[in-house]
């Protein structure tokens, strides 16, 4: 009985995810459009093609996070400690790299920390039940904490090229970077990982229902705990090209991200309620804000207004679902 449980709630879920969401992803697209008419206008710079494939470094290196955080918001947990670690990792890299690591050892330090801080989350919420959002509440604070301590109002800036080159290089011909080519390549694997395999539909179950997902043979608390351990080792990778890129490592660093990261992940259709999102979507909400920030960017719109449109994007982005729910439920009547 429990055996044919497990099979048949995730295989259903998929269907009726891409059903609800198809629209979704014809609205993001329908924004795009308007944004690059719209930033088309207002700058002649916009549609230059190597400014805009120049653009994409820094929402690619968050982007790296969005997808790891659409699965975690999938499975009904939500991760806002990922800022911090970036911060924690950077600064561990720094001083690797100020005692004389090579690039090799840099990297292996940036990973390692992503990793056990990540881990560290995990275990929290799997081992003592704790809510996620309590405990990277709490991490949050810790990780960037430890940074200050560390650094204090200082800054690494002393790293060896090969490892500067990381985030620096430009690949066909000069014109595409090197974060740009990662997040597509991850953004594959992550695609065919959520929507092609078992693993996929199991969390698309244990958001859904948790509980119903646990009685059915799911190890909930082993997905939970690998999913937070990846967002930390995303965000050891972004903070791996975003050092390399800028060449500095202070305590202050990725500030306000975790917004960001989130942000992207909901306006892409991801439920913050679990059981529902598509990599599809989170892409195109990836592009729709790069292009609104990098439009913002051309035009001198200063950083403080960029976060209030960023946190109203967060409110429609959750308002959005409830809204479109609406107009199904009354469509199907």
């Amino acid at each position: 009985m429990e055996k044919n449980t497990a099979t048949v709630i995730p295989n259903s879920l998929p269907v009726s995810f891409s059903d609800r969401f198809r629209s979704r992803e014809a609205l993001l697209l329908g924004l795009i459009a308007i944004v690059v008419v719209v930033n088309s206008l207002l700058s002649p710079y916009f549609l230059d093609v190597y400014n805009l494939l120049d653009s994409t470094q820094n929402i690619s290196e968050k982007a790296m996070i969005v997808l790891t955080m659409t699965l975690v918001i999938i499975s009904r947990e939500i991760d806002i400690s990922v800022a911090s670690i970036i911060a924690l990792s950077g600064v561990l890299m720094g001083a690797a790299a100020a005692h004389g690591a090579d690039t090799w050892m840099i990297l292996l330090v940036g990973l390692g920390t992503g990793t056990l801080a990540g881990l560290f989350n995990g275990l929290l919420v799997t081992q003592l039940e704790l809510p996620s959002i309590i405990v990277t509440i709490g991490t949050m604070s810790l990780y960037r904490g430890i940074a200050f301590i560390i650094l204090g109002d200082q800054a690494y800036t002393s790293f060896p090229a090969s490892f500067e080159d990381i985030g620096q290089t430009y690949l066909v011909n000069g014109m595409i970077p090197t974060q740009l080519i990662a997040f597509v390549f991850f953004a594959i694997i992550f695609w065919i990982v959520l929507h092609k395999t078992i693993y996929g539909r199991r969390l698309y179950a244990i958001g859904n229902n948790p509980v119903g997902a646990r009685y059915s043979g799911i190890r909930v608390n082993n997905y939970r705990l690998v999913l937070l351990t990846l967002n930390g080792v995303a965000s050891a990778i972004t903070a791996i090209f975003l050092v390399s890129r800028i060449a500095t490592s202070r305590p202050n660093m990725a500030m306000g991200w975790e917004l960001e990261v989130i942000t992207i992940a909901i306006l892409g259709g991801v439920s913050i309620f679990g059981g529902a999102g598509k990599i599809t979507g989170v892409i195109l909400a990836v592009l729709l804000i790069g292009l609104v920030q990098f439009g913002m960017q051309l035009i001198n719109v200063p950083g403080v207004i960029m976060s209030i449109i960023t946190g109203l994007l967060l409110i429609i982005s959750l308002v959005l679902p409830i809204i479109l729910s609406m107009f199904y439920k009354r469509r199907r009547a």
